[in-house]
């Protein structure tokens, strides 16, 4: 937990000998970078589900311990001149950094602090990227440096209002769910109140959000259609085909008249939008697929949906938000199966089978499986680790704990 103490080690100086250079490359020689990053991602992979009654519980927690320790001030800023520092790094920034690293629980308190960026330092600096959500690569980057400056008392206003969140969502809570958390960009799959899926997500932009609900999944398109809605039109298949009238063509949409008939799309004029709306736009199944090999549905009058990519590089990303408020799944064939196991004979070996046959199918769900898109910022788990996200749609800024329509 953060504000474990704010008596901070004194600073350790002096001229630097033959010896100390000597042990200082022992050390660095030896860091054990990928043990560090296990270690860190260990503190939040846990079976604890980010949307739970033990969440609430486990706030409560946080928010006690972060309270008398934002009353004593919180953390100091880390100095600009922490930019871009990583193992090896020495200098008065790595004092700051470390101090900060401390203040909030990402490395031990030591008697003594010098200004070597040494194993510990990088254990910490990989903890804290874990539990911001950041890659973890030990290295002060931009979104790490930024999330280290975010003040104490900020975080702590987050938790209260996550605390309110959680609480007023886990009374509707079923044995067995899927919560998207849209401001993490990830997804579980909770059953007996454990997670027992995790998977990294893609979801809607700023202006394209992705919307808040409360549903249940009641279908899978295996080897979908897409069917471009019209928004996406109105806004980029225009602009697209004037900048390259092979567009349609490479991506293997096709356009239909009222009547079923293909559309040459040579025949339309792509700058009168009134002109190009009127017809239905239809990508057909294969690699290229924006759906992919899947789309998951649940009812909800967004016309938004889960779905498989081709677009896999966006995964590694430390801010996924790129789509049009749909929601994009890493790992979704597991998703899949784990959300047909009630429908008979649907083990992965048939749902990796069916994605590579290209086959349309479509399969509706024995057991409707509730689903909740949720917006939580902070949250903790039993063995005291805190997380927090950037407030992407600003709702912590609003004070909004309710989002019901």
């Amino acid at each position: 937990m953060a504000g474990a103490s704010l008596a901070m080690p004194a600073v350790v100086r002096g001229e630097e000998s033959v010896f100390d250079m000597m042990s200082r490359g022992n050390v660095l020689r030896n860091v054990d970078k990928d043990g560090n990053t296990a270690a860190a991602q260990a503190l939040i992979a846990t079976n604890e589900p980010i949307l739970s009654f033990d969440t609430v519980y486990n706030l409560q927690l946080a928010i006690s311990q972060y309270e008398p320790f934002v009353a004593n001030g919180g953390w100091e800023e880390i100095p600009q001149e922490a930019f871009r520092l990583s193992i090896g790094k020495s200098g008065a920034s790595v004092i700051g950094l470390k101090r900060r690293l401390i203040s909030s629980g990402d490395m031990v308190l030591v008697p003594n602090v010098n200004d070597l960026f040494d194993e510990a330092t990088d254990r910490g600096v990989r903890s804290f990227q874990a539990r911001h959500g950041l890659i973890v690569n030990g290295q002060v980057d931009e979104p790490t440096w930024y999330a280290m400056n975010v003040p104490a008392a900020t975080r702590l206003q987050q938790l209260y209002l996550n605390y309110t969140r959680v609480q007023n969502m886990a009374a509707n809570l079923s044995e067995r769910y899927v919560v998207v958390n849209i401001p993490a960009a990830t997804i579980e799959a909770v059953a007996g109140g454990m997670v027992e899926q995790r998977h990294t997500a893609v979801v809607g932009r700023v202006d394209r959000a992705t919307p808040i609900l409360a549903s249940k999944i009641h279908q899978i398109n295996f080897n979908p259609y897409w069917h471009v809605p019209k928004s996406l039109v109105e806004r980029d298949l225009t602009k697209y085909m004037q900048e390259n009238p092979s567009y349609l063509a490479e991506q293997n949409i096709f356009i239909y008249d009222g009547s079923g008939n293909v559309i040459d799309p040579q025949s339309i004029d792509w700058t009168n939008l009134g002109n190009a709306v009127n017809y239905m736009y239809r990508q057909e199944p294969g690699a290229a697929n924006s759906m992919g090999h899947c789309k998951i549905n649940f009812f909800n009058p967004h016309d938004v949906y889960l779905h498989d990519t081709p677009s896999k590089a966006l995964f590694g990303e430390n801010a996924r938000f790129h789509s049009s408020g749909c929601v994009r799944v890493e790992g979704v064939n597991e998703l899949v199966t784990w959300l047909l196991r009630d429908n008979g004979d649907w083990d992965g070996g048939r749902v990796n089978q069916t994605f590579d046959s290209l086959e349309r199918l479509d399969v509706s769900l024995s057991s409707q499986v509730p689903i909740h898109t949720t917006y939580i910022t902070a949250w903790a788990n039993r063995q005291g680790t805190v997380s927090f996200r950037d407030d992407v749609y600003e709702f912590d800024a609003q004070g909004k704990v309710s989002f019901e329509a």
